[in-house]
């Protein structure tokens, strides 16, 4: 697809207005960090830094790859795409705290894209009258990196303090996450240690159930998840069902299976359509139930047929196959010529655009 250029969200700080670039040696993913005062117009600001480094670059007829509505807000108006992708991760209109321009903002985009991707089918099914090329992209797993969970051992780090069982979340934590649940297993079962990692945002830290087992570490790099997996003796997601998890399809599914780990959720759609109905994940709906699944679990020897029939579903799940499907959908559209009208206008979010 040639060079890669990743707008990440602005640091506001003294060394700006700038931009500031890193190429990842892995990939050779160009970085693009903004660094913005506070004093300034955002968007403009970027839409101007963005013009300049597009014409340094030589970028000239790019793929344009938004993660959000709002980066139109800052998209440099003088580019012209060679073609539109909107990967659609999740029904942000929902979140708590989404800007209010955010739904005319997506009714442009959709316009403007010529393709449309979601992340899960139950989005998919939400949004596919609204635009002709859309296709869901249930989120991958890097398999070898989780599977390593299986033969780690159990005492890094911070569980060497945390008895056993330990029955862990790992995610960002905000008004997804239903406490009330949480801390209602927790009292009810003060042997089980519920080990959260992630970061919270968006809600206030004195909303978090405060109990000695249930433990807090805040976040965590992705390189150490399979060491805090290997000492868990479930995956949790205890998600709370309303609008801000209508549409969500949470990674950490085909991570937890991929580490060997029982499975306990709340009825996700995406989660019980597949993983439920093929018996992969524990479906719940009550603290009560929460509490009759999670003994059950972790009594059983994980069974091999089990393992067998998740391990064969997490095959068709690798981020190369989804990367190969989105890759093949994008070339039928570059091997056209460049369009000669669409412009986008000068609109930020943050995650914005991949060129």
């Amino acid at each position: 697809m040639g060079r890669v250029f990743f707008v990440e969200e602005p640091v506001f700080d003294t060394a700006g207005p700038s931009l500031q670039t890193v190429v990842c040696p892995q990939t050779g993913v160009h970085v693009v960090t903004p660094h913005l005062t506070s004093d300034v117009d955002r968007n403009r600001v970027l839409a101007h830094l963005l013009g300049e480094f597009f014409q340094q670059k030589g970028i000239k007829a790019p793929v344009a790859w938004f993660y959000t509505p709002m980066a139109l807000e800052f998209f440099p108006p003088e580019v012209t795409p060679r073609a539109v992708v909107y990967d659609c991760m999740d029904e942000l209109s929902m979140f708590l705290g989404a800007p209010a321009q955010l739904c005319a903002l997506e009714e442009r985009l959709l316009r403007m894209a010529d393709l449309v991707f979601t992340g899960g089918v139950s989005l998919f099914e939400a949004k596919r009258h609204r635009h002709p090329r859309m296709y869901p992209f249930p989120s991958g797993v890097d398999v070898p990196h989780f599977m390593q969970a299986r033969d780690l051992p159990a005492d890094f780090q911070e569980h060497r303090n945390i008895a056993r069982p330990r029955l862990g979340y790992a995610g960002v934590i905000d008004e997804r996450i239903d406490l009330a649940l949480i801390d209602e297993v927790a009292h009810a079962r003060p042997e089980w240690q519920f080990v959260m990692i992630g970061p919270t945002v968006k809600i206030p830290e004195n909303m978090l159930p405060r109990r000695a087992n249930i433990h807090w570490l805040g976040m965590k790099p992705y390189a150490d998840l399979p060491r805090y997996f290997a000492g868990w003796d479930a995956g949790i997601m205890p998600f709370a069902l309303n609008d801000s998890t209508r549409f969500i399809s949470p990674t950490k599914t085909p991570e937890y299976l991929a580490a060997g780990l029982p499975v306990i959720s709340t009825a996700i759609r995406d989660v019980v359509r597949p993983y439920g109905e093929l018996g992969l994940v524990n479906v719940i709906a009550t603290p009560e139930e929460f509490i009759a699944v999670a003994e059950k679990a972790m009594r059983r020897d994980m069974c091999l047929k089990w393992r067998e029939r998740a391990d064969d579903f997490l095959k068709t799940l690798s981020w190369d196959s989804v990367w190969y499907g989105m890759s093949r959908l994008i070339h039928g559209l570059v091997e056209a010529p460049p369009p000669t009208s669409i412009r986008i206008a000068p609109v930020a979010g943050t995650e914005a655009a991949r060129v």
